[in-house]
């Protein structure tokens, strides 16, 4: 009981290490049409990168909304939540589930909540209101990453999309060869 504890409390100071200021998240002055397409995909995909647990909880915000008129289907998705949460985000991944003696593979576990997630929407009769309330929270999202400047984010190169080709210091990777070698 208490190593489950223990993985909530660190799983939670994770999760609240990756949230950016909502103050940086909601700054009007960052607002700015993007030049062009190429400067728009750069814009969406650094955002999503930088504010990945903002937009997550604006999308689970948008999805409790949708529901709140149905409490019955708000229970099931509380409770399918609190599934996920358990099986698999504050599970510690060296540890497999285990039922019965049995080991469970994470992509079992992964396939099983996913069905139970599918039957709980389907079985609740909610599942056009989820599918709108994330067509709207996506739709939120990528406007909101592609008008949202990223000239004042500070990223490490290892948070960038791009930091794999941003990355430098070998000297290997400063030769225009690469790390390739001659026959």
């Amino acid at each position: 009981m208490s190593s489950l504890i223990s993985g909530i409390k660190g799983t939670t100071q994770s999760l609240t290490a990756l949230r950016r200021p909502w103050r940086d998240f909601f700054d009007i002055s960052t607002v700015d049409l993007p030049s062009s397409t190429s400067d728009a995909t750069t814009r969406i995909a650094q955002n999503l990168t930088h504010f990945r647990l903002n937009y997550t909880l604006i999308l689970l915000l948008i999805l409790f909304l949708s529901l709140i008129y149905h409490p019955l289907s708000l229970l099931t998705f509380l409770v399918i939540l609190l599934a996920w949460f358990f099986l698999y985000f504050a599970r510690d991944r060296e540890e497999p589930v285990v039922i019965f003696g049995f080991f469970i593979d994470d992509r079992i576990v992964i396939a099983a909540l996913f069905g139970l997630t599918v039957a709980g929407l389907v079985l609740t009769g909610v599942w056009v209101n989820v599918l709108v309330a994330l067509a709207v929270g996506v739709g939120f999202v990528i406007l909101h990453a592609g008008l949202r400047s990223t000239d004042d984010l500070v990223m490490d190169d290892l948070e960038s999309p791009y930091g794999h080709v941003l990355a430098g210091g070998d000297d290997e990777l400063d030769s225009p060869r690469g790390d390739y070698s001659g026959i």
